[in-house]
Order: C-alpha cells, then structure tokens, then sequence
C-alpha cells in the first residue's frame, strides 16, 4: 500500500539522508518541503505564510493527504542570527508543518530534537517546547527522536561542529548508562531509524535515544 510522507526539512544533515531513502521505496509517495527559491529538489513553500495557514499553504502540494509527516527542520542561533530566529525555525515552523500535516490526515508525526530535549538552556527548552506542542496536536502515533552529538559532513561549514564531532567521537566509549544518550551517533543511524519507524501502527508517544536509533537502524539495514 502506497504511504504518502511529507517531510520537512530535507536539505539538513538528516534529512537529505531520509529524503535519499525514501525516495528509493517504490511504496513511499515522497513530497519534500524546502524554503521557495532554493535550488534543491522539492517542493518550494513559503514557510512564513506556513505559519499563518498551515492546511491551505500544504494542500495544493498534496492535494491527497498526508500518512506520515516528518520534521528534521532545525537551526542553530549562529546560523539563525539569534534566539528568536532559532526560535521560529525549530518551533513555529515545525509547528505549522505538524498543523498542516495534522489537518490533512497525517496519523504519525516524527521529530527531531535533541538528547536532553526540555532541560535547561534556550536550546534544549526549546527542543522540549516544540515536543509538547506536537504531542498536543493529537497525532495517533509520536516518535520524538532524541539524538546525540550528531556525525556527518553538512553542505556548509562548521569549523567548531567539525572540532565537536572529534570530540564526542572520542569521548562516546566512556560515556556510559544514561550518559550514553548524549554521545556521537552517525547521521546516517539516525536517518535509518526515521526510515525504519515510518509506517508504525502503535499509537501512543516514543522516545527514541541513541541506543534505541541504533537498534532500529540495523534492523532497517538489515532488510533486504
């Protein structure tokens, strides 16, 4: 059965690696949301006027509703230019995304924030805010992917991301227990975990970590 899958956020270190997975599925019906006016594959929008009309700005781009949306919108305030930027690329843009893909049918929603997502500093709550608001949108099934220190190679560069990526690379076999959610994971797990839970039919609300990205990563790379 053909499963029709919005996803946002498609040119990002994950997301250009889901994207690339699933548009290899012949039973996966793929509409990726990238900002109007770049130059990569997608569908153009407005994520401005997103926010303002999420329903009517997404169905004339899948005028045939949506099974399962996914958000690996996210922004650092370096990139963003401040708190407030970041704020409204990683919560109201998602936000309106979810709303979208909500009004239009969507029964799952998967998200990317972070390990720690609801802890302190402006980054993490953040990351905790836009979990609760989409957890409230009334979804059947959530799958919040809670990722540690991400590695991979990103479009542009980030001399301090490219040091970080060393860093917690090497400190990620001694991080140990609870700790352990905070290491490094490959981009590449990551996204093959987001792959492997499309589609799932338990309702409720997960919380993916580390180790539980790696368990479904190999399980979806081990299928044939």
């Amino acid at each position: 059965m053909m499963q029709r899958i919005l996803l946002a956020g498609s040119t990002g270190l994950v997301g250009a690696l889901v994207g690339a997975r699933l548009a290899t599925r012949s039973d996966i019906d793929l509409v990726a949301l990238v900002r109007r006016g770049s130059s990569a594959p997608g569908s153009g929008i407005d994520f401005e006027r997103l926010c303002d009309a999420p329903e009517a700005m997404l169905k004339p781009i899948v005028s045939d509703g949506i099974d399962v949306a996914i958000s690996c919108l996210g922004t650092t305030i370096r990139t963003a230019g401040s708190q407030s930027a970041m704020f409204r690329v990683d919560h109201d843009y998602v936000l309106a995304a979810a709303r979208g893909a909500r009004a239009l049918g969507a029964r799952q929603f998967i998200l990317v924030t972070a390990a720690g997502a609801g802890g302190p500093g402006f980054y993490l709550q953040t990351k905790g805010a836009i979990e609760r608001a989409v957890i409230d949108l009334g979804f059947d099934r959530v799958d919040l992917i809670r990722p540690g220190f991400l590695l991979g190679s990103r479009s542009e560069r980030r001399v301090w991301e490219a040091i970080g990526q060393r860093l917690f690379a090497a400190l990620t076999p001694v991080l140990l227990g609870p700790l352990s959610r905070y290491g490094a994971i490959p981009a590449e797990t990551v996204a093959e975990a987001i792959v492997g839970l499309v589609g799932r039919e338990e309702t409720g609300r997960y919380i993916h970590h580390n180790a539980d990205l790696r368990r479904i990563g190999r399980r979806e790379h081990a299928v044939p």
